[in-house]
């Protein structure tokens, strides 16, 4: 029998970033299926809007103040977002420790504009197909604010623990950037499909 060489790969890191780590792909994943669900509930706004005989139903178009404070809020987020990212890279925990809890502070902010933005609809979310719509895309990306925040959260209390200090946990934070992207990206879209659709 002919024997085959072994390589020793106990030398390779046991985690990596983007592309090359399993979680990446999972959190790729994660997205598109947000992504679709977004698709679906845009694609109903649409619907109700074309069937409708005036749109907005019995209601004004919604205040741009709080939905365009969050928009400016979220795009700001994109430049400490990667700064994060690239410390986390470098394994600069120092950095990526003050870099998370700037991040915390940042997603915690649309969190409380937002308590203006649902009145600033001017229409309750039973009144009629509108007001359901409007309320349920609202709700549905104040639901990812929350969960990324969550995330970022937890994320930032392990980087000042004994476990912030492995390795995989910096990879952990890079793909916790790629998510705020996303949620970064879906706002953008909802913000044109809630207030300014209705100005059309």
């Amino acid at each position: 029998m002919k024997k085959r060489p072994i390589v020793d790969v106990s030398h390779l890191p046991t985690y990596d970033f983007g592309a090359a780590s399993p979680m990446w792909w999972g959190t790729l994943a994660f997205i598109a299926l947000e992504a679709a669900g977004f698709a679906l509930a845009i694609g109903t706004y649409f619907y109700l809007a074309v069937l409708a005989r005036h749109w907005p139903i019995a209601a004004p178009a919604p205040d741009l103040a709080p939905g365009t404070a969050i928009l400016i809020i979220l795009l700001a987020s994109i430049v400490p977002n990667h700064i994060v990212d690239r410390w986390a890279r470098q394994h600069d925990l120092q950095k990526v420790r003050a870099g998370m809890v700037v991040m915390t502070i940042v997603g915690i902010l649309p969190l409380i504009v937002r308590i203006w933005e649902f009145p600033a609809l001017h229409i309750s979310w039973d009144q009629n197909a509108y007001g359901s719509i409007v309320w349920f895309l609202l709700s549905l990306h104040t639901s990812h604010l929350l969960t990324d925040v969550g995330d970022t959260i937890v994320l930032a209390v392990l980087m000042f623990t004994q476990k912030g200090k492995a390795g995989r946990r910096l990879s952990d934070v890079s793909d916790n950037v790629f998510y705020w992207d996303f949620v970064v990206a879906s706002w953008m879209v909802l913000y044109l499909v809630i207030y300014w659709t209705p100005r059309m």
